[in-house]
């Protein structure tokens, strides 16, 4: 059953021809190679491209290893080049290649020349891509499934899909089994002997037993703001460990470019300014985050919370924790400062939306904690409250529109309904 990635299959055509290396990052089996092996291919060949003017090489395949000599595979590739017609490089796993930059950036001198890559996230990750290709690069995230692109092959009503989707996640791999001991068993493998021994393996970490507890940590407290000191003491105090708040941030910076987690800064909606810290912290895909803690503390508030947080980055927002200062008499009548948080503050260009995600607003009360940092805030920009289960998507008196995940996730242009 194939999976369709419109999404990332239309930002490749936008970037058909246009002088750069197209280069497709993304967690190690979320589909990079099938995007541009298959989907990407079939899209070429639909188009009239002629097969001989398509030249594929999987790189990690035994039958191709001779071409792992740079020197090989540039005289192979230069021999397929026979008129004036574009041809077009499709190479997978291309960091196993030594030296594939030089190659590259040779074949982009000939003027008839596009090149699509991926490569693991061991060596290839998208803060490589401006050193290795010297500004040539155009990177195209590959994203697990969005709950959308999984409800395309799940056969089933969108409430139980849902809760299999917040459980074992968007990795087509999984999403693709039926046996549900074969997926936990898959995310737990992936976990462990592909993601972090790529890790330890880049890095040369020689204490991984520390950043797996790290791991631990930040899979319990998703959607919880925290530091590297607040991370240290909890270090100190539960494991005896005297790890530094130094190694933790790198630690995390490791993470962070293996795709694995994504971190929001905190945003002073009325200074408009950035607070360093703490963050919040998520998952790219939950499945991963589930198996991590062995499908334990799996809390349906702070899993769409992520899962809301990873549909706003797949659209292509940048994405904060908003928090807007206020002053409030307490109950002796002094004036108290304090900070009222919108869950994510999601820019993209000139656009901004605010977002609050509720699993559920059970009275009037919990409606004015949601609304009320929306009251708040003085400009125009568009404030959306996300609940499990609205009506139909409604503005209140206030012009806040309320509405269901179904419809934010299952609408793609629900921001703007």
């Amino acid at each position: 059953m194939e999976i369709k990635r419109d999404l990332y299959l239309d930002m490749l055509v936008k970037r058909k021809n246009n002088g750069l290396v197209k280069v497709v990052t993304g967690l190690r089996r979320v589909g990079k190679s099938y995007l541009i092996m298959r989907i990407f291919k079939n899209h070429l060949l639909n188009e009239g491209i002629s097969p001989d003017h398509i030249i594929e090489m999987a790189f990690d395949d035994i039958d191709n290893e001779e071409y792992l000599d740079p020197k090989v595979f540039s005289s192979f590739a230069k021999r397929k080049i026979v008129d004036g017609e574009n041809y077009y490089f499709l190479l997978d796993e291309i960091q196993l290649m030594e030296g594939f930059e030089y190659v590259l950036n040779g074949l982009m001198r000939r003027e008839n020349v596009d090149i699509y890559v991926t490569g693991s996230n061991a060596k290839f990750l998208s803060q490589d891509i401006i050193t290795e290709f010297r500004g040539r690069g155009d990177e195209v995230h590959l994203w697990p499934l969005s709950f959308s692109e999984f409800m395309s092959v799940y056969a089933g009503d969108k409430r139980d899909g849902w809760n299999d989707f917040i459980l074992y996640g968007g990795l087509p791999v999984v999403v693709l089994m039926s046996d549900v001991a074969h997926k936990v068993k898959t995310l737990k493998s992936l976990f462990d002997e592909t993601y972090i021994l790529d890790i330890k393996k880049r890095h040369k970490i020689r204490n991984i037993g520390e950043m797996n507890e790290l791991l631990d940590i930040l899979s319990s407290n998703i959607g919880s703001l925290t530091n590297p000191q607040k991370l240290m003491n909890s270090f100190k105090s539960i494991k005896k460990s005297k790890i530094t708040s130094a190694t933790i941030n790198r630690y995390i910076q490791y993470l962070s470019e293996s795709f694995l987690i994504e971190f929001a800064k905190r945003y002073d909606v009325k200074g408009k300014r950035y607070i360093e810290t703490p963050m919040k912290y998520y998952f790219s895909d939950l499945g991963l985050r589930n198996a991590r803690i062995n499908f334990r503390q799996v809390e349906p508030t702070h899993s769409m919370e992520n899962a809301i947080y990873n549909e706003l980055r797949i659209r292509g927002f940048d994405v904060d924790v908003g928090t807007v200062p206020v002053v409030q008499k307490n109950l002796n009548g002094i004036p108290v400062h304090k900070n009222l948080e919108i869950d994510f503050v999601a820019n993209k260009g000139s656009k901004r939306y605010y977002v609050q995600s509720s699993y559920i607003v059970p009275d009037e009360e919990k409606n004015e904690q949601e609304y009320r940092p929306f009251r708040k805030v003085d400009d125009s920009f568009k404030k959306i409250l996300v609940t499990y289960d609205a009506p139909a998507p409604l503005y209140t008196q206030d012009g806040i529109l309320v509405m269901s995940i179904f419809d934010f996730f299952l609408r793609p242009n629900s921001l703007d309904l």
